[in-house]
Formats: structure tokens, C-alpha cells, sequence
């Protein structure tokens, strides 16, 4: 018997964002997790959703249904990320797959059938070679077009196959919501009007159909009576710049590996530069011996070479090896992979070069290839209520890191002006009243006397010529583990300088000076 052309055969991995994260970050996918986005729940594991989390459920309400919750935040480009090797392991075994989404693939029936021998044969090939790449658990639906094949391998319970018959998809999916096809408004008005499922909906005139909810509403239509218009549309497999390096036997010292990939560095830059592209982020990993992973995002101010890209292999390699060069543990395998690509004619250079800032960047990356990664650090100004706190420094050539927006509304914070000075550790002082005695501020944030005399790290205390404050910072006032409330205070000493001044548990401390 022919394949119906109209077949559709759709792999769908449960949970994939979570099981991405948890490759990622090396969690256990059994456990309690919870990906977030814009203060709701995208995903969550299937022991989190035991204990009632929900996809679009507030933080606070799963923490209060699940107290153990891991919150971790949704990252899109991690998903795709993970899934591209799945991709590429499933067209080698199926040619013309359609990525739906990350976790999610759709490819025609009618060629995997007849090679395989027939539907049920080619959904245990493909589960086959997830299975190959560490992914255990994947269902697979064949049907009457994309949609439903993808409702059958949700709907894929006792088995990870299912196989809806030809001609019995509109059956299949009538029971279903009718939000699956149309949009949440839709979906409402719908619902007000009695139409709940897939098969009440395609039971509508086609023509009022129309009418009332235009061209995507018929479409909607269509697909609820199992009319599906839509087709699998197989992809373009994008050129495969990555480079990826087996070691055997396993290396472990960093300049035996740095220099083991020299060669795959240089052929990972001119893959791309044939194609007039250049690199300007990219990913490393590392498998080592033991079974460990170490992946890291590296950026550049412009754009890599071949040394570039064996520098940062060398220090993410640093980074996990010990004093002498040597590795925990053996490295097995190195993965780079570009992030970030763009054409060379972006990045050309002036008529007459570079000009200064071109020696800039040669200096600095040379000063950075021979002392590491962190030896050449840029500022960056961050957010936080101490002045500490706002100063970022960040590796040349790396983004800062979003911690606190700089922007954002900060109560208690310093305002402009603000001071020239700002100590990196704190510096002891003692402010004294008339008495000599250390001034004092109680709970109600009133000072005990007015300043005298003060004095910073052990100097001979000088006259106060003005003083003000003082203003109380509080911060984390609901967690008893950090939270934090300090008092600030200005004074002028005698020769005019301003001083910032921090009172805490611990004493005075100065925090800055107006130069």
C-alpha cells in the first residue's frame, strides 16, 4: 500500500527547555525545576508540576506550592543550541526534517516509511537515534498533516509511538481544546459561545466561519476538521562551521591540548572565512574523562583569529586545571562553536586603517594573551544602592554582566552628584562628639550627639565643619539571612574635603570622598 503524501510524522521531546537547562548546568531533570520568563513560568519539570506548577503560574505562587522549586531563567538561545546536534543526528537518518521548534521536529511519512519498511519501523529509527544522542525520552506521532501527528505523539502515553490511521485524525483530535488552533482571544469568544473543542468548532459553517474570524480563522478551520493545509517544510541545513576534536588518549595539561587544536583552530576560522564571515562569539565546551562538562560563551571586541581562539581555550582551560598546568581531570573532547557571526564587509578596514583605536585593541589583546583572560579589565557602571556595588569590571573584549540594570529605580541610592573617590575596601574612621566619644545611631536612625572630630584610619582627628544625615539604607528587609540596613552620613573636615561616611553593625567605615 502507498503512503498517504499527505502523512506527517512529528518527534517531540517533553520538557526539552528543562532538559536543555539541566544538560547545560548538569542538573538532575528529576528534580524540582522551573524556567522563568517576564515573572512567570515558561517550563517546568514533571516533579514541580506534581506538586502543582503550572506553565504562566507567578514565581511566588510556585514557590508557595513548591518550597524546594529551582528557578533558573529561560534561555531561547540555549534551547536551540542543545538541539542542533539532535537535528543534524535525525536528518542523517530522515532527510527533510522541518524544526518546528527547539524539541520538536516534523518530517513527511511517506520516504522514511518506505525505507524503514513501514510508519511504526521509522518512528523506532528515529527514536533510535535520539536515544544515541542523550535524549531518552522522546515520543513520535504519525498522522494526517503536522498538527495532528504532534497532538498524536503528545497524546503518546503507554508508548512512545503513536499512529493515528489514515482518514481518523479528525476523530482523533475533536476532543481536543479549541485553544490548540486559535489564539487566546479567539479562544475566549469561542468558549462564550459554546465552542470548546476542536470538533464542535469544525462543525461550524465554513462560510460563517470565514465571515466572522477572516483568513486565519478559516485556516484555524481547516485544521480542526483535519483539512490541514499545511505542509512540512524541510529546511536548509545551515553550513556547519563548529569544530570539534576528539583526544585519544585523553590530554591532561593545557599546552598540550592548546596546542593539540591548533590546527582545528585555524581551520574552524578559514571555514568562515571563505564564506566572507567572521566570528565574533563563540561557545567552548569540554568533556573530560570523568564525565564532567565545561561550557562558556567568549566574546572579542572585533572579531577572532586563530590565536584568539586558542586563548580562550587555554584559559577556560586554566580555569579548571591547577597550578601547574595539569587538568583535574583529562579533557576528551573540545567543542567551539561560532554564537555570533557576521559578514566581513561589516568589519573592514578605514582607507588608512585602523587609526588609534586599532593599536588599542592590538595592545590590550597582547597584554591579555600573555598575562590571561582577567589581567585587562574595562568599567562598567552597574546598578545597586552602594557606590561599591555599581563599579563592574569587566574582561576586555567580554559584555558586562546584567546583573542590576544601572537604570532602574534604586530607593536609598546615592544621587548625582557623585563622589570622585570611591574605596574598593573599606576604610575605618571614628567619628567623635564634643565628649570624644564615638556618635551613635539608634533604631529610630538618631544620631546620639553631633559630630566634633573625625578621623580615618587611625590619622589624628581633625574638626568637622559640616556634617548631614543620616540616611538609611535597607536592603532585603523580608530575607533574615541577607538582608542589610546601614546609615549614611556626610561631613566636611577642616581642610574642606567631603566625606561619605557608612555606619553598620561593625562601626563607621568611609565609603567614598568628594575630591
Amino acid at each position: 500500500m502507498t503512503p498517504d503524501p499527505g502523512r506527517a510524522i512529528v518527534l517531540w521531546c517533553p520538557d526539552w527547555p528543562v532538559f536543555a537547562v539541566c544538560r547545560e548546568h548538569a542538573l538532575d531533570p528529576a528534580a524540582p525545576i522551573a524556567l522563568t520568563e517576564a515573572g512567570l513560568v515558561f517550563a517546568c519539570s514533571a516533579a514541580a508540576r506534581r506538586d502543582g506548577v503550572t506553565r504562566g503560574l507567578k514565581l511566588r505562587e510556585a514557590q508557595y506550592r513548591c518550597p524546594e522549586l529551582t528557578l533558573l531563567d529561560y534561555d531561547a538561545a540555549l534551547d536551540a543550541r542543545i538541539f542542533e546536534p539532535v537535528v543534524r543526528a535525525v536528518e542523517a537518518t530522515v532527510p527533510g526534517v522541518q524544526l518546528v521548534r527547539p524539541g520538536t521536529l516534523a518530517m513527511r511519512a511517506r520516504g522514511p516509511a518506505r525505507y524503514y519498511g513501514g510508519e511504526d519501523a521509522a518512528a523506532a529509527a528515529l527514536l533510535a537515534t535520539v536515544a544515541r544522542h542523550g535524549v531518552p525520552d522522546a515520543r513520535v506521532g504519525v498522522a494526517d498533516g503536522p498538527f495532528a501527528a504532534e497532538q498524536a505523539a503528545r497524546a503518546a502515553h503507554e508508548s512512545p509511538v503513536r499512529i493515528i490511521e489514515p482518514g481518523a485524525s479528525a476523530a482523533f483530535i475533536a476532543p481536543l481544546p479549541v485553544g490548540l488552533v486559535v489564539d487566546a482571544r479567539t479562544a475566549t469568544l469561542l468558549n462564550r459561545l459554546g465552542v470548546r473543542t476542536l470538533g464542535e468548532f469544525a462543525a461550524l459553517p465554513d462560510d460563517d466561519v470565514r465571515r466572522r474570524f477572516g483568513a486565519s480563522g478559516a485556516f484555524a478551520h481547516d485544521r480542526a476538521a483535519g483539512r490541514e493545509q499545511a505542509r512540512v517544510i524541510a529546511r536548509t541545513p545551515p553550513p556547519e562551521f563548529e569544530a570539534v576534536q576528539h583526544f585519544e588518549p585523553p590530554l591532561d595539561r593545557v599546552d598540550q591540548l592548546a596546542f593539540a587544536f591548533r590546527v582545528g583552530a585555524e581551520q574552524f576560522i578559514e571555514r568562515m572565512r571563505s564564506v566572507r564571515l567572521v566570528c565574533t562569539s563563540l561557545r567552548i565546551e569540554l568533556d573530560d574523562e570523568g564525565g564532567g562538562h565545561s561550557s562558556r560563551s567568549w566574546l572579542h571586541p572585533r572579531w577572532f583569529t586563530p590565536a584568539d581562539v586558542i586563548d580562550r581555550v587555554r584559559w577556560q582551560l586554566q580555569g579548571a586545571g591547577t597550578a601547574d598546568s595539569g587538568l583535574a581531570s583529562p579533557i576528551v573532547r573540545l567543542r567551539v562553536i561560532p554564537e555570533h557571526i557576521d559578514s566581513t564587509g561589516n568589519h573592514e578596514e578605514g582607507l588608512w586603517g585602523g587609526g588609534p583605536d586599532e593599536r588599542v585593541h592590538h595592545g590590550l589583546t597582547r597584554v591579555q594573551s600573555m598575562l590571561g583572560h582577567e589581567a585587562v579589565v574595562t568599567a562598567a557602571i552597574g546598578g545597586g544602592r552602594m557606590l561599591a556595588d555599581r563599579q563592574v569590571l569587566v574582561p576586555w573584549g567580554d559584555r558586562p554582566p546584567e546583573l542590576a540594570a544601572a537604570e532602574a529605580p534604586w530607593p536609598g541610592s546615592l544621587p548625582a552628584l557623585a563622589p570622585a573617590s570611591v574605596f574598593r575596601e573599606r576604610q575605618p574612621i571614628a567619628l567623635l562628639d564634643a565628649r570624644g566619644e564615638l556618635v551613635a545611631i539608634d533604631e529610630r536612625g538618631a544620631i546620639s550627639a553631633a559630630p566634633e572630630r573625625f578621623a580615618v584610619g587611625g590619622r589624628e582627628a581633625a574638626p568637622v565643619r559640616a556634617w548631614a544625615g543620616p540616611w538609611p539604607v535597607v536592603e532585603r528587609w523580608w530575607d533574615a539571612e541577607q538582608a542589610k540596613r546601614v546609615h549614611r552620613f556626610q561631613v566636611v573636615d577642616d581642610d574642606g574635603c567631603a566625606w561619605l561616611l557608612v555606619r553598620d553593625r561593625e562601626g563607621w567605615w568611609a565609603e567614598a570622598r568628594y575630591d
